[in-house]
């Protein structure tokens, strides 16, 4: 299969009452749709869909314009559930893709266990209308059935107007529509307290404590790194162009990295982003569990995101 690349249309539609009369309509209050924790679960999401679908050489861009016609959600149930639904490959037509949306949908709710009386936060009409908050809580759900171990951002919430158009005229109502809940949600033992990254937590112990670990840390990396000749000073600026991460990898991991993939002598921002971004997608491609890393942050010399790599590297290869 040939790779689908979805364009992003960053166009605003106009809001139609008539589509919804008689019913409620939910609408993200604007200040919500540029809050951080939402832009980093859209982008969590986005990672996950493209990570979990690269073998079909499938890429995300925008989850409300790229779902809607029911090709990436099929292409999910199938590697996700290893469900093969007769429904037709490419839905170009509105008819045809509602078609194929009402199957994909009525299978993924049995899948999701969501057919016994609770309220379905989507529904074939909101996904194809590409509805941001129901194509949100439908992947949300996704995940927590299919990838439950992937570290989405905690306690996610948008402020949203519902819009109610009745025969005495248009009501509305502001409230606030959880996403995700907070860290530890749902467990029957009292007294948890939400569990924080190890590393975040690390770095608010005192300095000399901070400075151990990251000894041990770099001791094990140099430890690996000495076959190839190589050694790691500055934890800190060193791992920035993503080449001796890379290389890294490349030797706990047991990938073979053709040079032609990534830039052995990067002297761009650019150069240096395709390195980071190749070496956390083989990471997420071997299964190792680590805390969502920006490849920017890494490029950026962000010191926690550099020691959130490294200590998931150390924590699985040590002792090997």
């Amino acid at each position: 299969m040939e790779a689908d690349i979805f364009e992003y249309h960053k166009e605003e539609e106009p809001v139609d009452i008539e589509t919804f009369s008689g019913g409620k309509q939910k609408l993200i209050q604007p200040t919500s749709l540029n809050d951080p924790k939402l832009e980093k679960l859209k982008e969590v999401l986005v990672c996950w869909i493209n990570s979990t679908l690269k073998p079909e050489h499938i890429v995300v861009q925008s989850l409300e314009e790229d779902l809607y016609d029911g090709l990436v959600l099929h292409h999910l149930l199938s590697m996700l559930a290893g469900v093969k639904l007769s429904v037709e490959e490419m839905a170009l037509t509105s008819t045809a893709q509602i078609r194929k949306l009402e199957v994909i949908l009525e299978e993924l709710d049995k899948r999701l266990g969501l057919q016994d009386g609770r309220e379905i936060k989507w529904n074939v009409k909101l996904i194809h209308n590409k509805d941001p908050l129901a194509t949100i809580h439908l992947l949300v759900a996704m995940v927590r059935c299919f990838k439950p171990d992937l570290d989405l951002p905690p306690n996610v919430k948008v402020d949203i107007v519902v819009v109610e158009v009745t025969k005495n005229g248009i009501k509305t109502e502001v409230q606030t529509e959880i996403l995700t809940e907070a860290r530890d949600a749902g467990s029957d033992s009292q007294g948890n307290t939400e569990r924080e990254d190890p590393i975040e937590e690390l770095l608010k112990l005192e300095p000399h404590k901070v400075n151990t670990v990251k000894k041990a840390i770099l001791h094990f990396v140099n430890q690996k790194m000495s076959t190839m000749g190589l050694h790691v000073a500055d934890m800190d600026k060193q791992f920035a162009d993503g080449v001796i991460l890379l290389l890294l990898i490349g030797q706990l991991e047991g990938f073979f990295i053709p040079l032609h993939d990534f830039n052995l002598t990067p002297v761009s921002p650019s150069e240096m982003l395709h390195n980071v971004t190749l070496a956390l997608d083989l990471l997420h491609d071997s299964g190792l569990k680590m805390s969502t890393v920006d490849p920017q942050d890494i490029v950026s010399q962000d010191v926690t995101a550099t020691l959130k790599i490294l200590y998931a590297l150390f924590k699985k290869h040590r002792g090997k």
